[in-house]
């Protein structure tokens, strides 16, 4: 009896976009079984990638990886891009962890949806061969869209793809994946628009200073970096102050009561203002004039502010400060 040869299976990267389909589409082609696996962390999520899951059919992996991402992104080997970003070694560490995968769930190689010269720091070809030594699994990592223009690898000589039936992309051209997305009839999915927020100004201006600050970051101090107005008031107090009702609710949904204490200016609508809460007293008193100055509260007067702790709650009276005046101390 002729045994049965097993299908080749595939684990790729996926951040959701067109790359990422048009990669996994392109191995479906040649009837080997795709997964998709996505990293998440406060930085960057899954929903694109769920959404293409959804429409292609390919089964989707999603997992959170903050913690790993942290201890790399406090001091990658590269250094870090226009920002904090630091997308090369991000690559190798992602492929490392897919990698792990891939030998656990008995996978025969990984891929991603990344085009050679692309992007000028992470998707040239010596970014990509440095993400491939340095996950640990050269030799195993395809790019389907630009395959053809770049080293063999094991995989193909092996005969598990036809390197024949990959393409030969590179550059930061986009029409030729939009070409083959309407050769394969996609016809919705995203536009290429970054969805990292560590390649954002602003928020990475609010890391750096929480790296620099803080030696504990915890999950709840990187979302709190997404919501209000940050301000540094010395070397050891930062408050955040809310924006509207909903950057409110965000601030106080990331809250770590053990961590700060907040402020709230009594009987008059105010932001919710979060301190350290071990802040002195004189930065207290400020962090509360501050929050009065963020009310109707005429220039000059006073107003109540109630400071909740985790175990007490104490009331200052203060006068405002106006909120015009901060900008100098303001993150991003």
């Amino acid at each position: 009896m002729i045994e049965k040869k097993q299908r080749v299976r595939a684990l790729g990267l996926c951040s959701g976009g067109l790359d990422s389909i048009l990669a996994g589409m392109i191995l479906k082609k040649q009837d080997i079984d795709v997964t998709w696996v996505s990293f998440e962390t406060p930085f960057f999520t899954a929903d694109k990638s769920a959404r293409a899951a959804r429409q292609t059919g390919i089964p989707l992996i999603k997992k959170d990886i903050t913690d790993i991402y942290l201890a790399m992104l406090k001091n990658p080997p590269l250094g870090y891009g226009k920002h904090m970003n630091p997308c090369r070694d991000c690559h190798a560490l992602m492929f490392k962890l897919a990698g792990d995968m891939m030998a656990q769930g008995n996978y025969d190689f990984l891929f991603s949806g990344e085009v050679a010269g692309q992007r000028p720091l992470s998707q040239t070809k010596p970014s990509l061969r440095y993400v491939e030594k340095q996950s640990g699994f050269d030799g195993l990592i395809i790019r389907p869209l630009s395959a053809r223009v770049l080293p063999e690898t094991d995989v193909e000589k092996r005969g598990l793809v036809d390197r024949s039936k990959l393409m030969d992309f590179s550059g930061r051209s986009r029409k030729p994946q939009i070409q083959l997305a309407r050769e394969l009839g996609i016809r919705d999915y995203p536009s290429p628009a970054g969805g990292c927020l560590l390649t954002d100004k602003n928020f990475s201006i609010r890391l750096k200073d929480l790296f620099n600050h803080d030696e504990n970051v915890s999950h709840n101090d990187i979302h709190l970096l997404k919501f209000g107005r940050h301000i540094r008031l010395n070397e050891t107090v930062k408050i955040i102050v809310g924006r509207t009702q909903a950057d409110n609710q965000s601030v106080m949904k990331f809250h770590d009561p053990e961590k700060y204490a907040h402020l709230d200016v009594k009987d008059i609508g105010s932001p919710v203002i979060l301190v350290p809460a071990d802040i002195d007293n004189e930065s207290l008193k400020m962090a509360a004039a501050i929050s009065v100055g963020y009310t109707k509260t005429p220039e000059g007067q006073s107003a109540d502010v109630v400071v909740t702790w985790k175990d007490r709650v104490e009331i200052l009276r203060v006068k405002s400060i106006v909120s015009s005046t901060l900008r100098p101390l303001m993150l991003g």
